[in-house]
C-alpha cells in the first residue's frame, strides 16, 4: 500500500494535471470537478521582484520563471529550445497520466479479450467457462462462488448478434467496448429470468424489425457477452449457463450450436498494464472502432504521443518514454483513487469504513448530464471489471451490491501479517447469498493462500453461526485458537474485501441492517 504522504502526493499531481491542458467540456468539467467545478483557484501574490514579473514584461530580455518544474528559461518572453522541450514533456506526461484513467474500462475490456483470444485460443462467438478459483486467478475481483461464462463478438466482421437466452436462474449482458451494458440479460434484463431472443446490431447500418427478438445498437463494433449461474446447486446453475446460443443474424434459420471450453486452470492474467503496453492495447482496440464525441478530446491530447484511432502504434523514443511513465503514474493514480475514495457519498455507513463499489450511472455520466464520472468510474474499472443494471446494486430484490473495505475500523490500511475479525450481523439482507471475498491490492486478483479462496459466503456448507445467527469471520496468517470462520492472509502483501449482497433486500436499502467494521485484534508490530 502506498503511505498517506504519497497518497496526497498522487493526488496533488492529478489535480495539477487537469489545470493544464484545455479539455472537450464533458471531460474537462468531469477532470474540474475536485477542484470545485470551473472556479478558478485563488492566485497568490507575487513577491516583489519575482521571476513571474520580470517574465512578464516584453523588454525584459533573458528571463527565468520558477515553476514546479524548475527554472525555466524565456528569450524576450518566448521559451528557450530547453524550456520549450521541457513544457512538452511534462505537457505530454500530464496528458497521458489523465488519459491513463480514461482508458481503464477500454484497456480492460482489451485484457480481457486477449486473454481469453489469445491466452485461450478461444474464437469469437464460442464461450469460455470460468468455474474454480484457479480459473478465475487472473480476473479482476471475481466473485469465487458463481461460474463465469464470457463471449465476444466483433459485429463489424461477423454481422450481428443473436443471444438466445434461457430461462432460469442467470444475470449477465452485454457491454460495449466502455463495458457500458447494452442490455442485460437474465433476472435482471428485460426478459426478468424468463429467457427470450435478443439482437445486437451494430454502430450505424439499417434497423432491424422482427418479431420474436429484443433489438439493442451498440455503439461499438466489438461486445462482451457475460452472465453468471445463480442456481444453489452447481450442477443446475452451469446447465442452465450452456442453454445460452450466440450466432449470427445472418444463421438465423439455421444456427449453428455453440461452443462452450473451459479455462480448466490455465493460467492468464487481465489487469490493466502499468507500462508502454497499456497504449498498445488501447491502440489495437480502436483499430476499427467509432470514436464517441466526449472521447475525441482524449484522442486529441494523445496524439503527440503518437496514439490515434485506426493509426498502428509504433511510438519513437521520446513518445515510449513518457507513455511508460505515464502508465506508471496513471496506474498509482488509479489506486489512490480506488483505495482512498474522496467522492462525496462514498462511505456507506457514517462512521465505519465500507464503501460503495460502485459509484457511477449506466452511461457513466452525472444525473444531470454535465460530466463524465471519471473518479468514480476510475475507482471501479481499476479494480474489477464489467457493468449492468444488475451491478449497480439498486434493485430491490434482484442483483448485486458490492461494498469495499481497504481500511480496518480504526482507520489503518488492511495487513495481511495482522489478525482482524469482523461480525455479520443475524438475518443479513438477501434473497439469495451474501460473499466476503479477499483480494490482492496490487493485482486486484483474489488472495490465493494454502488455504485456498481468501473468501467464504453464507453457501457454505460448514459455515458456523453464533446463537443469535451471527457469524464471526475471522482474518489471519495463523488461524487463531478458537476460530470457526478463518480466512487466511498473507504476511507482507495488503489486501482489500468486497462483500456482496445478492438479491438485496429491503433492509439493506434502509440501511436497519449494517455491516460491521473489520476490527483488528491485536495492534500495530506484535
Amino acid at each position: 500500500m502506498l503511505n498517506p504522504a504519497v497518497f496526497t502526493k498522487v493526488f496533488n499531481q492529478q489535480l495539477i494535471n487537469v489545470c493544464r491542458p484545455r479539455l472537450g467540456l464533458a471531460v474537462g468539467l468531469a477532470l474540474l470537478a475536485p477542484l470545485g467545478g470551473m472556479a478558478a483557484p485563488p492566485r497568490a501574490a507575487a513577491a516583489p521582484g519575482a521571476a513571474v514579473g520580470a517574465a512578464s514584461s516584453a523588454a525584459a530580455g533573458s528571463s527565468s520563471v520558477t515553476t514546479r518544474l524548475g527554472a525555466l528559461d524565456l528569450e524576450n518572453g518566448y521559451p528557450t529550445k530547453a524550456t520549450a522541450q521541457k513544457l512538452y514533456d511534462e505537457l505530454d506526461l500530464q496528458r497521458a497520466s489523465q488519459a491513463y484513467l480514461w482508458a481503464l474500462p477500454a484497456v480492460g475490456f482489451k485484457a480481457l479479450y486477449d486473454a481469453q483470444a489469445k491466452t485461450m485460443a478461444v474464437r469469437n462467438g464460442d464461450v469460455l467457462l470460468y468455474r474454480t478459483l484457479q480459473d478465475k486467478a487472473g480476473m479482476l475481483t471475481p466473485n469465487i462462488t458463481t461460474l463465469y461464462a464470457f463471449s465476444f463478438w466483433d459485429l463489424a466482421a461477423q454481422g450481428p448478434l443473436v443471444v438466445e437466452v434461457p430461462a432460469g436462474l442467470t444475470a449477465g449482458g452485454v457491454l460495449d467496448i466502455w463495458q457500458q451494458p447494452i442490455t442485460d440479460l437474465g433476472q435482471t434484463g428485460p426478459d426478468k429470468g424468463a429467457g427470450g431472443k435478443y439482437l445486437i446490431l451494430p454502430p450505424g447500418g439499417p434497423e432491424v424489425v422482427t418479431p420474436g427478438y429484443r433489438i439493442f445498437r451498440s455503439p461499438s463494433n466489438q461486445v462482451w457477452f457475460g452472465t453468471r449461474g445463480l442456481a444453489p446447486d452447481k450442477a443446475v446453475a452451469e446447465a442452465t449457463v450452456r442453454q445460452h446460443r450466440l450466432y449470427g443474424w445472418n444463421q438465423r434459420a439455421n444456427p449453428t450450436a455453440t461452443t462452450y471450453s473451459e479455462v480448466a486452470g490455465r493460467p492468464w492474467q487481465s489487469a490493466q498494464p502499468a507500462n508502454l503496453n497499456y497504449w498498445r492495447l488501447l491502440s489495437e482496440l480502436y483499430a476499427n472502432e467509432p470514436v464517441a464525441p466526449r472521447d475525441r478530446m482524449l484522442f486529441g491530447m494523445l496524439s503527440p504521443l503518437g496514439i490515434a484511432p485506426g493509426q498502428a502504434f509504433n511510438p519513437d523514443a521520446r513518445q515510449a518514454r513518457i507513455l511508460g511513465e505515464a502508465a506508471q503514474l496513471g496506474d498509482l493514480m488509479a489506486r489512490t483513487i480506488a483505495y482512498d475514495k474522496r467522492t462525496p457519498g462514498a462511505t456507506v455507513y457514517p462512521g465505519k469504513h465500507w464503501e460503495y463499489a460502485v459509484l457511477f450511472d449506466l452511461d457513466q455520466e452525472s444525473p444531470d448530464k454535465r460530466r463524465v464520472q471519471f473518479e468514480e468510474r476510475s475507482s471501479w474499472f481499476y479494480e474489477a471489471i464489467a457493468m449492468s443494471v444488475g451491478m449497480q446494486g439498486r434493485l430491490l430484490g434482484f442483483g448485486q451490491v458490492y461494498l469495499e473495505a481497504s481500511k480496518d475500523g480504526k482507520g489503518q490500511w488492511l495487513d495481511g501479517g495482522r489478525t482482524y475479525r469482523m461480525r455479520v450481523p443475524a438475518n443479513p439482507p438477501v434473497k439469495q447469498f451474501w460473499s466476503i471475498t479477499l483480494y490482492d491490492n496490487l493485482s486486484r486478483g483474489p488472495v490465493i493462500t494454502p488455504q485456498g479462496a481468501a473468501d467464504l459466503s453464507s453457501r457454505k456448507p460448514d459455515l458456523v453461526s453464533n446463537a443469535d445467527g451471527s457469524v464471526d469471520v475471522v482474518f489471519a496468517p495463523r488461524k487463531p485458537v478458537g476460530a470457526s470462520n478463518w480466512i487466511q492472509t498473507i504476511p507482507g502483501k495488503g489486501w482489500f474485501a468486497y462483500f456482496r449482497f445478492y438479491g438485496p433486500t429491503q433492509a439493506y436499502f434502509a440501511k436497519s441492517w449494517q455491516l460491521n467494521d473489520i476490527q483488528p485484534l491485536e495492534p500495530v508490530g506484535r
